[in-house]
């Protein structure tokens, strides 16, 4: 059955925003006088909720907020724009609206940082609303964004999620939805599937094939 309300995460989803992520990251360990891991290891912060991300790497839990301040001041003006969608994304976005489906994002990136950045790509039209954590840490799971999506749009019926991690099927699952794993983004596939993914995709096009069966 094809699914009209597709609700996307952002972040290893839709944009290859590692790199901006990462770059803000590290000021922010340095900041604590913290060991900064190799890029690789570091590619766990895309997606998570970043003060939990910091905690899980030694900044204490009292010191969270201000680790994400650091964060936030390369971030804001410089590292959300070291950041590209994938390619194949703006076909998949174009054929899903053509196709009659309803296009969410779900994101825990900060929503107006969200806003912007697909803006800043040309992406935003394709989406009815775009969903994403406060600035104030009040709504910052994927849990909590999806439900605050569900109570702003209205939508419960006949929705699926796409995320690359297993936050994003497991947020998904919290709310009776769903979920697809894509695996180009910063998730691990066994991670996904053993959070109950429905399906991987492996591409874009692939994607667009699992959402109109």
């Amino acid at each position: 059955m094809a699914k009209k309300s597709v609700l996307f995460d952002l972040d290893g989803t839709l944009t290859d925003s590692g790199e901006g992520i990462i770059n803000c990251v590290i000021p922010a360990l340095e900041h604590f006088g913290l060991p900064v891991p190799s890029r690789e290891a570091l590619r766990v912060f895309v997606g998570p909720p970043l003060q939990d991300s910091f905690i899980q790497h030694g900044v204490p839990a009292d010191k969270a907020e201000e680790a994400v301040a650091v964060y936030r001041s390369r971030y804001i003006p410089i590292g959300m724009f070291e950041n590209t969608p994938y390619p194949g994304i703006r076909e998949l976005l174009e054929a899903l609206t053509a196709g009659g489906h309803k296009l969410y994002i779900a994101t825990s990136k900060p929503e107006g940082m969200s806003r912007e950045i697909l803006e800043h790509f040309d992406l935003s039209k394709y989406f009815t609303m775009i969903c994403g954590a406060s600035m104030d840490f009040s709504r910052n799971t994927k849990e909590a964004v999806i439900a605050y999506l569900l109570e702003q749009s209205g939508e419960s019926e006949n929705m699926v999620m796409v995320g690359d991690t297993k936050f994003d099927i497991l947020g998904a699952k919290h709310h009776g939805i769903p979920a697809i794993g894509v695996s180009w983004g910063y998730g691990k596939v066994e991670d996904m599937v053993a959070a109950g993914a429905e399906a991987i995709a492996d591409t874009p096009r692939q994607l667009l094939e699992l959402l109109e069966a």
